[in-house]
């Protein structure tokens, strides 16, 4: 694959992974048909001078348009033409990396260069010796920068010696003049105790001042000369202390004398060019091999060991004391100069590895395509590849351009040729706002060339599907504020790491989805799980202005305005008396569920659709009678009928239908107004009729007999009604004697049906409809089963038919000979193909069905979570005091935040994404 010439350009998207690609320009005044299938290419063949060869790439590189296949796919990398060439740009690579390095170590960023700086640079006139040019400065600039570097690892390593040799002879004189005196006086002290005592001592040396070494002998104290102790002085790692302490003690079995002292200034490792802290150790014995095995433990560890001059003489003491601290001076100045000069040189570095990086990426792109072409003629290159058909008029112009800026009297060639594929490689052209859309739809799969785009309805219902399960007004808010923040922090030119550009790369995405987030709140009527009264209600409690305390438990709301009225209806989604009745979990669950089950049977009916579009387009004749309309008939007859009883059952006003089957009094005087009574055994009419648009469907409260008496009930959920106004006082009549729909079951029509139990007897038990919505609804289920059963066999067996007897008719007419293709076109082989589709087809209709429940299992699951959260934080603090109202703030919004804002999100966004 070719490397982008410039970060601003994006990648071709093909279906042949042999093809090699240039990168295409981020449009932003993108058209949505130029989305919705991909643009057309045009297969063409390139014949060109040698000479102009790289000058001729470069200017079609900075087209964006064209792609070229490999015509040596038998060489190797190494036997290419170009191969030299490749191999000088990956060494100027590993410079600009060294250089880039070198910088990292000054905690200097890389300077950027803008967009429209790169993209001129891309598209500047090609330059035939860039390779030899970069190569002679880069080369300069590496050795300065390389002998620097080694000056400055020797000159740290002599500083930190000067420092570690400066901390010696300071510790070792004041351990000499301090600590040695006071040991003395110490051991003095015991050993008189001793003598007057009578006692002896227990060390192996009769006299303590054994211990100690001749220079700290008072000067009465004289021992013999034989008996002064040898030192070693040096500097150790701080982390190695108490190893090298213990490893000491071990080799000599207690026999020797350690002092340690830190050292208060870090010392720069010149390797790995990090601070350590190190210790200052003077060790004292008494033997040559003891002095042996000090040496090797020191070098061991890695201890530098330094000679001191004996304390004995001050004068040499305190000249190498002098002598070391002015060489120490100097050794700083040289060093803090070479850093300086280091530094100023990365600095011009830093300014400079931008550009040069992509120049070199240019002329790697250019001699990896070249690669690509085949020398069929001495001084002549033939290239084949793709190209976007609208820009092929532009490509012979760059063609022509290029050799004539050479003078080079050979001619050049760009025409059509024929495509070796069946199919040409797939093209979408994006801007911000879809690029991350595209990428979802080829995580899945790159559609085929010319193939409806699935990318642009993903635009729409991925953000909303996500709203749907995060339906909030709080935090729906939360997320759009983010992604407007992304929008507006959003920089082309900075250099964002791979999660954080991801991230900006989706802030449109994070954008709507917060918006439809906002959406969907307004539809639930929730804010951080609080309903909202911006509209009114259009429920009340009784005595509800009284206050919430003044509403008995399990009192029921009353509207305000008639049933049915536009006065009974809240303007805006739910209304907010539902968040607080005793059967909201169940309404919203009923809501959420079907309204779950509609979109994802929308959504796949669309998929479906978008297949018999695509076969219309390509004339796919047996794909569209013998796929497509199969697949229409069985969603359609299962799963469409499934969305049109749901839409039906919502639309129906289910108080006048089940008040028609009641026994209420109708008429003038009535409490009701059902269509029937029955007055002495005949079934009469009277009052407004059951159905007229003036019916008010007032449910009446009890039920009475002709002369005003009360019957015992009336049957508005279908029980058996019974009463004096019927004949002989003890008749009972069931809600399907009553009702006048007759459309059969057990209700007539009256009952509102379990959809659940109504779409499983479907097919467990067909023409049994227990609770029809509509007439003849028995016959028409039956009619649809047989439909749905019917297309399956259709899109089992008729394609993979058809596909065969069209082989054997072209085969006997002679027009294939390849009997490897004939394998592939037989019955079997298509038959097995086609078998796959429809299981995944039949099965992924019911199963997607269910799947797509994750949309009101998603949102039950946010909205409980935030009203646990506020019962749990807030209500139970709010009440209490200030303090604890704060703390319980705090609480919420932690939560919130990490469990809602952040958690949730991504749960959410990745089942929006299945």
């Amino acid at each position: 694959m070719i490397q982008a010439c410039c970060e601003t350009w994006k990648e071709f998207k093909f279906n042949q992974t042999s093809a090699k690609f240039f990168l295409s320009p981020l449009n932003s005044g993108l058209a949505m048909s130029s989305w919705f299938r991909s643009t057309p290419m045009t297969y063409v063949s390139l014949l060109l001078n040698a000479d102009a060869a790289p000058s001729t790439l470069s200017l079609l590189g900075s087209l964006s348009s064209i792609s070229f296949t490999d015509l040596n796919p038998d060489l190797t990398p190494f036997q290419r033409r170009y191969i030299g060439f490749v191999k000088r740009c990956d060494e100027l690579e590993r410079k600009l990396r060294f250089f880039g390095g070198e910088c990292d170590k000054f905690n200097l960023a890389v300077s950027r260069a803008n967009g429209g700086a790169l993209r001129n640079q891309c598209t500047a006139p090609y330059q035939p010796n860039v390779l030899d040019t970069l190569e002679s400065e880069l080369e300069g600039y590496e050795s300065q920068l390389r002998e620097l570097n080694s000056f400055s690892a020797k000159l740290t390593t002599e500083y930190n010696e000067k420092v570690e040799l400066q901390e010696v002879l300071l510790k070792g004189r004041e351990f000499y003049e301090i600590d040695a005196p006071r040991l003395m006086t110490s051991s003095v002290s015991e050993r008189m105790t001793s003598r007057a005592t009578g006692g002896r001592g227990d060390s192996l040396l009769d006299d303590d001042r054994a211990n100690l070494p001749m220079s700290m002998m008072a000067d009465g104290g004289a021992v013999d000369r034989d008996m002064r102790f040898s030192s070693v002085t040096g500097v150790v790692d701080s982390a190695e202390k108490a190893r090298f302490e213990r490893m000491l003690f071990r080799s000599t079995r207690g026999n020797c004398y350690v002092r340690f002292a830190g050292i208060e200034q870090d010392i720069v490792d010149p390797e790995t060019n990090c601070k350590v802290k190190k210790h200052v150790f003077i060790i004292f014995f008494k033997s040559k091999s003891i002095e042996t095995k000090i040496k090797k433990i020191c070098d061991a560890f890695s201890a530098h060991r330094y000679s001191i001059p004996s304390v004995d003489d001050p004068q040499a003491f305190q000249s190498m004391l002098a002598a070391n601290a002015q060489e120490l001076n100097d050794s700083h100045t040289v060093l803090v100069k070479n850093q300086d000069t280091r530094f100023r040189m990365c600095q011009m570095l830093a300014n400079c590895i931008e550009e040069w990086t992509w120049k070199v990426v240019k002329e790697k792109a250019i001699y990896h395509s070249l690669n690509m072409f085949k020398s069929d003629v001495s001084g002549m290159l033939r290239g084949e590849g793709w190209i976007i058909s609208s820009q092929l008029a532009s490509a012979r112009a760059a063609v022509t351009d290029a050799h004539s800026s050479m003078d080079l009297a050979m001619p050049s060639l760009l025409q059509p040729a024929p495509q070796p594929w069946p199919s040409p490689p797939t093209h979408f052209e994006t801007n911000a706002f879809t690029y991350a859309y595209q990428e979802f739809v080829n995580t899945y799969g790159v559609p085929r060339y010319r193939e409806a785009n699935p990318a642009l309805f993903t635009a729409a219902t991925f953000p909303f599907l996500f709203g749907v399960m995060y339906g909030d007004i709080g935090h729906g808010t939360c997320l759009f504020l983010a992604g407007l923040f992304l929008m507006y922090s959003y920089n082309a030119d900075s250099k964002y790491d791979e999660m954080m550009g991801g991230v900006y790369s989706a802030r449109y995405m994070i954008t709507a989805m917060g918006f439809f987030g906002i959406y969907a709140g307004f539809i639930y009527n929730d804010f951080f799980s609080l309903g909202l009264n911006l509209f009114t209600s259009r429920y009340e409690y009784p005595n509800q202005d009284e206050g919430a305390e003044a509403v008995e438990s399990g009192a029921q709301a009353v509207l305000t305005a008639d049933y049915g009225s536009s006065e009974a209806i809240y303007p805006v989604g739910m209304d907010p008396a539902w968040h607080v009745s005793s059967n909201e979990l169940l309404f919203f669950n009923s809501f959420k569920m079907k309204l779950s089950v509609v979109l994802g049977i929308i959504q796949m009916f669309g998929g479906t659709c978008l297949k018999g579009m695509n076969a219309i387009y390509f004339g796919e004749r047996l794909d569209f009678f013998f796929e497509f309309l199969p697949m229409v008939a069985f969603a359609g007859s299962l799963f469409v009928y499934m969305i049109i009883l749901i839409v039906m059952k919502w639309s129906i006003n289910w108080n006048s239908r089940m008040l028609s089957a009641s026994c209420c009094e109708f008429g003038d005087g009535g409490l009701c107004h059902p269509v029937t009574s029955y007055v002495d055994g005949v079934a009469t009419t009277a009052g407004t009729p059951w159905g007229d648009s003036q019916y008010e469907g007032v449910w009446a409260e009890e039920c009475v007999d002709a002369d005003g008496a009360e019957s015992e009930y009336c049957t508005p959920w279908g029980y058996s009604c019974e009463g004096s106004n019927q004949v002989g006082g003890d008749v009972q009549y069931s809600t399907a004697d009553l009702c006048p729909l007759d459309f059969g079951g057990t209700g007539d029509g009256c009952q509102p049906p379990n959809l659940i139990t109504l779409l499983i007897n479907i097919a467990l038990q067909p023409g049994n409809v227990d609770e029809p919505l509509y007439a003849g609804q028995a016959t028409i289920q039956n009619i649809l089963l047989f439909i749905a059963f019917a297309s399956v066999p259709i899109l089992l067996l008729a394609k993979p038919y058809l596909l065969s007897k069209q082989h054997e008719n072209e085969g006997a007419h002679g027009e294939h000979d390849d009997d490897d293709d004939d394998d592939s076109h037989g019955f079997g082989e298509i038959l097995i193909h086609q078998a796959i589709e429809t299981i995944e087809f039949v099965l992924g209709m019911v199963s997607n069905t269910a799947s797509y429940l994750r949309l009101w299992a998603l949102s039950l699951a946010h909205s409980k979570l935030a009203g646990v959260f506020w019962e749990k934080a807030m209500l139970s603090t709010i009440n209490m005091n200030f303090f604890a109202a704060f703390i319980g703030f705090g609480i919420f919004a932690a939560v919130t935040t990490g469990v809602l804002l952040m958690m949730d999100v991504l749960e959410c966004f990745l089942h929006a994404l299945r």
